[in-house]
């Protein structure tokens, strides 16, 4: 399969030489005392600029999550090279960062279209960390590919930071020591939802679940009928769906005479635009079941999808790890930031890619080095705040951050074409918190 790469940079002057000279006055020290000098694949330190590869979907039932990532990269690239209002790099608590590229280097980065697909996004990896030389391997807008890049990274040394992917897997079974993730995930967004759940729609209800024929899609099927159950409700049907199915009617149909009054999407993207639309028309939302009002809920919401789905969104519970409404100030910076860029404002999903920008950089500049086992080490355990949903932890047992999660619903009053996702609760991390043991998995050895 085919992946599109280009090469672009944004390499207007900084202060770079000073930064570059700087480091070269303490490296040989620091490389002595703590054996940085260990090679190292792409380890651009003799080179002028440190190249970055954006692997999102272009192409694919996730591309508009894959557009808004890539919009988000670039602005990121921006405010490291000391381009523009600097965003986040005005809130993010601690800084080392200078505006100056990372450790005086300029950021330049290249592209490729993962098209959804695990082994697109494989050889797109590959392909830029063989041939483009880049330090650091970061998007994506499905667990699947999550799942599969960050196996890769692992394998060639070179570390991903994760773009959106909501798969308990990712930082679970399929946990690695080269891999992060600051995106929330499916046990985070059963464990918020259940007590609004309980609140609005009671503890004797009948769930029926249509559900992506993926990693992301079980883990959120279980996730959230663990949930549902343990607050009384009653599991009548499970159904896996293709991704990309277009057409979901042949699997709503059955939802109709099932004895359900609970339509659970595990759909994401165009998915879950397709199957919510379809699901309205065929006038769940209006029919009585069991004596109760018909209801609907998307586990995982975006206000990319609100924005595909429409007035069917109004009313509808979901849950997301980021909203552009918050008003807290890191938030806010990103916000002006973005929309000044592009004109509108971000989503959860550029949200999410540009803090793993920044946070790679960052732990680069704390460390002193591009040496993946050193920045490693510095991310495992670090906690920070100011950019989004309060303090947050990188929690080093399993690569997962932790911190506040929205409950969502789609606004039945909005004020504009953005104002699509009203939040119902910001829910604190020490609910949605749990033991790393639980998913299994092992992080893995350092390669470097």
């Amino acid at each position: 399969m085919k992946s599109i790469i280009t090469r672009r940079g944004l390499l207007k002057g900084t202060a770079a030489g000073a930064g570059v000279a700087a480091l070269g006055s303490v490296a040989p020290t620091h490389f002595i005392k703590n054996a940085w000098a260990e090679e190292f694949r792409n380890d651009p330190t003799n080179k002028s600029a440190i190249t970055l590869g954006f692997n999102v979907p272009q192409s694919g039932p996730y591309a508009d999550e894959g557009a808004d990532e890539l919009r988000a990269y670039k602005l990121a690239v921006k405010h490291l090279n000391g381009e523009g209002d600097g965003g986040m790099l005005n809130t993010m608590k601690p800084l080392s960062l200078k505006g100056n590229g990372i450790l005086g280097k300029k950021v330049e980065y290249v592209t490729g279209d993962t098209q959804t697909k695990s082994d697109a996004a494989r050889a797109s990896a590959k392909r830029m960390m063989e041939k483009d030389g880049v330090s650091m391997v970061t998007g994506g807008s499905s667990s699947g590919v999550a799942v599969a890049v960050q196996a890769l990274c692992q394998e060639m040394g070179v570390i991903f930071m994760a773009g959106l992917t909501h798969s308990n897997d990712t930082t679970g079974k399929d946990k690695r020591r080269y891999g992060f993730r600051h995106f929330f995930n499916s046990y985070m967004s059963g464990a918020a939802l259940g007590p609004v759940l309980k609140d609005e729609y009671g503890t004797e209800r009948r769930a029926y679940h249509l559900t992506a024929d993926y990693n992301w899609g079980y883990t959120t099927e279980e996730s959230v009928k663990n949930t549902t159950e343990a607050l009384g409700w009653e599991t009548v049907a499970t159904v896996r769906t293709p991704v990309g199915a277009g057409d979901f009617s042949q699997y709503i149909t059955p939802v109709l005479n099932s004895g359900a009054d609970v339509l659970i999407l595990n759909h994401y993207g165009k998915d879950m635009v397709n199957s919510l639309t379809q699901a309205v028309s065929f006038g769940l939302r209006d029919k009585q079941v069991n004596g109760k009002n018909f209801e609907i809920i998307v586990p995982l919401f975006s206000r990319l999808m609100a924005q595909g789905a429409g007035d069917n969104i109004k009313g509808i519970l979901g849950t997301t790890n980021w909203n552009w409404s918050l008003q807290d100030a890191g938030s806010q910076a990103f916000v002006k930031s973005f929309g000044q860029e592009y004109g509108f404002p971000p989503s959860q999903a550029a949200h999410t890619c540009y803090v793993q920008t920044l946070l790679y950089a960052n732990a680069c500049e704390m460390a002193g080095t591009f040496n993946p086992v050193e920045v490693i080490k510095t991310l495992e355990g670090f906690s920070f705040d100011g950019m989004g949903n309060g303090a947050t932890e990188y929690r080093a047992a399993d690569h997962q951050c932790f911190k506040d999660v929205l409950v969502v619903r789609g606004n039945e009053n909005p004020s504009s074409q953005f104002d699509l996702l009203q939040v119902v609760q910001q829910v604190p991390r020490s609910q949605v918190e749990y033991d790393p043991s639980i998913f299994g998995g092992e992080l893995g050895p350092y390669k470097a």
